[in-house]
């Protein structure tokens, strides 16, 4: 009897994006026939929906599980003896997937009232859904082809995103900038993926790594230029340097719930991407990727804390600014690790993950207090927080605790603790200079997030009021009364989650860096 071609699917095993993608064209049907005094419901059923697909990852937690893989004849025609499988839930899937929903859920809290005034809700739903469906999708898939099918799929939805706030200028000049960039980012990704597929015959990574050991003399080249292709393609995707100038605009002109969504779940989608692409895909090449990342390390972390130490704090969303180049920062941080299992073990991809577990319960909790203060103050600059802690005294604390866990100090535990796993990483790696760097640059970042945490206990000064409008781009402006924000629940609610989340993790840090200790692979 001829052995059957037909894949089997584990519908349990892709239920998280599965429902997060169905959830999303359900949002998109139901748009037509909602009535406009009850389009608030759509972002209730979005926020349900994303709940949702956090749940079902809780009967995947063994990390055991796979689907979409060869049939034994597909196996034999592919000369293979192992089954390469094109979707697996394994402990680095179900961990990125945990923080990518979760980032988006926190993100869907601080748009419910975003959509009810300035957004259009069924449009913003949609795309944010469709987004996190490919961000869930990413660190699963084990084949070229899925891979790059997931990343657009995170990636286009976030276009329209950030151009979303229709007549604005700054929205449409940041879209067009965002896009420009991926595109390129995703026009190198696609030649760098061919060349190895015409290198080596097979698109799933784990035969990439073992074909890619005995290519062929003449298509060694060709196999070699595909990998740095790859490798550039996702240099972008990640804002490394030289690949970041999109960042800081981005921010600004997207709506607030969007840069936040971008700092934390377009991050994790690039570094994910890189991560199976190097470790994975090219163990082989580390001798090509190693240094290339090492270097870009380097870079990245110096140019985005030199940026934000020099943001001028009466400068029109100077606070947004800063927190856009503390993310380029940050991503220079999170390179280390995964250029430095180049020199060691893939153990060190771990300190990563650790490290974008704190980053994104931080980070989002920053966001939602700028959100926060936005309301009063539409400006954001970094003077309208002075005094924050005499009209909203847990909004400052919480500000505080966030900027003190990504500057790595006391009581930010967590955040001190994912510093040292990543240093720890590159001296373990043989890595010294690139350590000396890093810690360098620990410094600098120290200056402008205590500057920040100073501003919020000063006491306000006693000058006109606050505009009730954004000001102009470049507009310089007198340092206002800080009033109170008017309450909003939702994103209350990412306040204290994001804030009980980091404590929880400053109090038991072996939660995240259990996984910098024992790999994931």
């Amino acid at each position: 009897m001829t052995p059957s071609l037909v894949q089997s699917v584990d519908w349990l095993t892709i239920a998280p994006p599965t429902l997060t993608a169905v959830v999303a064209l359900a949002v998109l049907v139901a748009d037509l026939f909602v009535p406009p005094e009850r389009k608030h419901y759509l972002g209730r059923a979005a926020t349900a929906g994303l709940a949702a697909a956090l749940a079902l990852l809780i009967p995947l937690r063994a990390g055991d599980r796979a689907t979409f893989c060869l049939t034994a004849q597909a196996q034999a025609q592919a000369h293979t003896q192992s089954a390469a499988c094109s979707y697996t839930a394994d402990r680095f899937t179900l961990v990125v997937q945990l923080l990518v929903l979760g980032g988006a859920l926190l993100t869907a809290l601080l748009s419910l009232d975003e959509t009810r005034a300035k957004l259009p809700a069924g449009e913003f739903w949609f795309l944010l859904l469709a987004s996190a469906a490919g961000a869930a999708l990413l660190p699963a898939s084990r084949d070229l082809a899925t891979l790059v099918v997931a990343l657009e799929v995170a990636s286009l939805p976030a276009f329209a995103l950030v151009g979303l706030k229709r007549g604005d200028r700054m929205s449409g000049e940041a879209a067009l900038k965002f896009f420009l960039s991926s595109v390129t980012a995703t026009a190198v990704t696609l030649l760098g993926v061919s060349f190895v597929y015409a290198a080596t015959g097979t698109l799933h990574l784990t035969e990439l790594a073992a074909r890619l050991d005995d290519v062929p003399g003449q298509l060694q080249t060709l196999a070699e230029a595909g990998v740095a292709l790859t490798l550039v393609g996702f240099a972008f995707k990640t804002a490394a340097v030289p690949f970041h100038f999109w960042v800081p605009d981005t921010y600004v002109g997207a709506p607030l719930p969007v840069a936040a969504y971008l700092s934390v779940v377009g991050k994790a989608v690039g570094f994910t991407g890189l991560i199976l692409v190097t470790v994975v895909a090219f163990p082989s090449h580390a001798d090509i990727w190693g240094p290339a990342l090492a270097v870009l390390a380097a870079l990245t972390m110096t140019a985005g804390n030199v940026a934000a130490l020099r943001q001028v704090s009466t400068r029109a969303w100077s606070a947004v600014r800063l927190l856009a180049w503390s993310s380029v920062a940050q991503a220079g941080y999170l390179l280390v690790p995964i250029a430095a299992a180049a020199y060691s073990s893939d153990d060190q991809i771990g300190a990563t993950v650790a490290y974008a577990l704190m980053y994104a319960v931080v980070n989002l909790g920053a966001f939602a207090v700028v959100a926060l203060v936005a309301r009063s103050h539409p400006g954001n600059r970094l003077t309208d927080y002075r005094g924050l802690y005499a009209t909203s005294p847990a909004a400052a604390l919480a500000l505080a605790f966030f900027l003190l866990n990504l500057a790595g100090l006391p009581p930010g535990i967590i955040g001190l603790f994912a510093k040292v796993t990543v240093f720890s990483a590159a001296v373990d790696a043989g890595l010294g200079w690139l350590a000396v760097i890093m810690g360098l640059n620990v410094v600098i970042g120290l200056y402008y997030y205590l500057r920040w945490t100073a501003l919020l206990f000063r006491p306000a000064p006693e000058t006109a009021p606050a505009p009730e409008t954004a000001p102009a781009p470049e507009a310089e402006a007198p340092v206002p009364v800080l009033r109170r924000a008017p309450a909003s629940l939702p994103v209350t609610a990412a306040i204290v989650l994001t804030a009980a989340a980091g404590a929880v993790l400053s109090g038991y840090p072996q939660l995240a860096l259990r996984f910098a200790a024992a790999g994931l692979f």
